[in-house]
């Protein structure tokens, strides 16, 4: 491919991530938490009053939280104020729950999702997809082979309605409590839209399910929650996309997402963000993965400003397995705080965690991670390997491993490596043709391959094309 063909395809990239619409929402709170904001959030969705009613106590206890601020070297939040947040938007849309029709969204809408390749996915290499825009889900649809054989997917407004004792069982109560953190309760205070995902026993589902989340508006939170269920012996790979474009003032994010593994069922979450580089991305991602099951986060995060993202694993079963591959890039003024938890609860349960870090223009990255083998968990074992790689002396890059061991009969390995890219790797590759920046490039692609060749092919080349974008301007 020409240098004129790369440019105009990493102009077409950066455009799609990039471009704004004006807001034109149906319905909106005013900025700031309140107990009359949660009340009017939840009377709006018509929700039942079990909910309310856990949304008031997730208020109460982010109320009562202090801002994290003791753990050593994490992202400054000084600049994230909840009073001037506008927690909800209700876009104008007609069909609340989501369209079942592509046709049925305002052209607005369609065209954002069509400049990030939605429906194109959909027809290309998924079983269903969920659009949100905002703080609701716009557009959800399933194929009817998967609904044929008891698959649930849609948004959480129409779970909360339709499946209501499944999310009532399982609505942060035992995976993600909103006393597990501060960003945890405010989720719980003012959550909306988000996924629900049911496989019933002895299902399949052999392609991926997606769901793509859009803040197209200044200074507003968004706060979906996904919740996957997947029954004894089943199978689902989930992808969910993040983007936003670059206002003056600041977005949040502060989603939440729970996943119950049954018994020898297996789940793959994977994730590809491009927050804007004004966003702050502070989630709470948690599983619990029954005996012999497995569980598998795959993520990717290219953009914000500040990201505390720590997606955990409680192994409660025997032969649990839990596996982690993360990546993170952080340029210019950004601090990317990422890592994973493992909780080895159960005898013979196993764990690894790879993370790949790229750090260039004077940005941060860091590796916090936490293993925990508790007292009777004997034959587990758990991998940690946590490779760094620099573009500049003005970049830093930090691993924080946290080992918590109450049982002899474990097997425990940790590696961390840090480095800049090696000019012989380079002077090399410019003997085989290649210019410098290409040379670069093909370095950074070989050493982020674990997790692209984790993803459908149309989401390996578009995270390549997004780290590409991320690295022009800073190489030479």
């Amino acid at each position: 491919m020409s240098s004129d063909q790369d440019h105009l395809q990493e102009t077409d990239t950066e455009a799609r991530f990039e471009f704004k619409k004006e807001e034109n929402s149906a319905f909106e709170t005013e900025k700031g938490l309140t107990e009359e904001t949660v009340r009017i959030i939840s009377e709006d969705k018509d929700e039942p009053e079990w909910m309310l009613e856990r949304r008031l106590r997730a208020l109460e206890q982010f109320q009562e939280m202090p801002m994290p601020t003791d753990w050593p070297g994490q992202p400054d939040l000084s600049e994230v104020e909840i009073e001037e947040i506008v927690p909800y938007i209700r876009p104008d849309i007609e069909t609340r729950g989501g369209a079942e029709d592509w046709e049925d969204l305002p052209e607005e809408i369609q065209d954002t999702f069509d400049k990030l390749g939605i429906p194109e996915a959909e027809k290309n290499a998924l079983s269903g997809v969920g659009a949100q825009y905002e703080s609701e889900i716009v557009y959800q649809n399933m194929q009817e082979r998967w609904e044929e054989k008891g698959v649930i997917f849609c948004d959480m407004d129409k779970a909360v309605q339709e499946h209501e004792e499944l999310v009532k069982e399982h609505f942060m109560t035992k995976c993600v409590p909103p006393s597990d953190n501060k960003f945890a309760a405010l989720h719980g205070a003012i959550w909306s839209g988000g996924s629900f995902v049911y496989i019933p026993e002895d299902t399949t589902v052999n392609m991926p399910v997606q769901a793509y989340f859009r803040m197209n508006s200044e200074g507003m939170g968004q706060f979906e929650h996904t919740l996957i269920i997947a029954e004894e012996n089943s199978e689902v790979h989930y992808i969910e996309g993040c983007s936003a474009p670059k206002y003056s003032a600041f977005n949040l994010h502060s989603g939440g997402v729970e996943v119950f593994v049954g018994e020898d069922a297996h789940v793959q979450y994977s994730t590809v963000q491009n927050w804007s580089k004004n966003t702050y991305n502070l989630n709470t991602k948690r599983a619990i993965c029954e005996a012999d099951g497995t569980m598998e986060w795959v993520s990717g995060s290219m953009g914000s400003k500040a990201t505390m993202l720590y997606p955990s694993t409680i192994l409660k079963g025997p032969g649990a397995t839990d596996n982690h591959i993360t990546i993170a890039m952080a340029g210019e003024g950004q601090d990317i705080d990422t890592g994973a938890k493992v909780y080895h609860n159960a005898p013979d349960t196993k764990s690894t965690i790879e993370s790949k870090s790229i750090a260039k223009d004077g940005g941060r990255t860091n590796y916090r991670g936490l293993v925990h083998m508790a007292d009777g968990a004997e034959g587990a074992s758990t991998s940690v390997e946590c490779d760094a790689l620099m573009f500049d002396n003005e970049s830093t890059s930090d691993t924080m491993p946290y080992m918590e061991i109450q049982e002899n009969e474990v097997d425990v390995a940790h590696e961390a490596t840090v480095g800049k890219i090696g000019d012989e790797d380079v002077f090399y590759l410019q003997s085989r043709g290649l210019d410098d920046d290409d040379a670069k490039q093909m370095i950074v692609a070989g050493f982020i391959e674990p997790i692209t060749e984790e993803l459908p092919i149309e989401y390996a080349v578009e995270l390549n094309r997004l780290i590409e974008l991320e690295m022009e301007g800073s190489l030479g």
